[in-house]
């Protein structure tokens, strides 16, 4: 399992619910809990690994026992609003700011199938923000500033020009 990389078309596509929590599942978010792990993010959409179901996970306290799988998640409410930098994995090396609101009220599936409702401010809601917009094909470079997607541009531009490279014609 690796990070997809922007442009990847899986990341602009909107990702299906998960019907069944199997197996299958729990070993999959166990992978991508390692992946996060290792690539020192706070947080990992399933599209992000190529698979395009409604998943992520958040890391809630800096070790493995704060690891949260989230299923089909929702936003129920939100409140306030913070402008900060943000980052992504399948943007290595891409920071911009980010309007987000500052605290918010969900609710999703854990793996065993429990509804949860989380409320959360600061970093934790801007990282639910952030993942859920993976899981609808929005990507956080869509909610940069002006004066930060300009910033990014090149780096943008040099990602799209690799991925033209490796990709292999059919």
């Amino acid at each position: 399992m690796n990070i997809v990389i922007y442009p990847d078309t899986v990341l602009r596509k909107k990702a299906k619910p998960l019907t069944e929590i199997n197996l299958e599942v729990h070993k999959k978010a166990e992978k991508m809990i390692e992946l996060m792990r290792q690539s020192q993010g706070i947080g990992l959409a399933a599209p992000q690994v190529g698979w395009s179901v409604r998943l992520f996970i958040i890391d809630f306290g800096g070790n493995s026992s704060g690891d949260k799988v989230f299923i089909n998640p929702s936003i129920i409410e939100e409140a306030g609003e913070t402008n900060k930098e943000e980052g992504c994995l399948s943007f290595p090396g891409i920071m911009g700011k980010v309007i987000r609101a500052r605290r918010i009220k969900a609710c999703a599936y854990n793996l065993k199938g429990q509804k949860i409702e989380v409320v959360l401010d600061d970093l934790l809601a801007r990282a639910w923000q952030h993942e859920l917009d993976h899981l609808n094909g929005c990507l956080f470079i869509d909610r940069m500033s002006p004066a930060s997607r300009f910033a990014a541009s090149p780096q943008l531009k040099e990602l799209e020009r690799l991925h033209k490279k490796t990709r292999v014609p059919v």
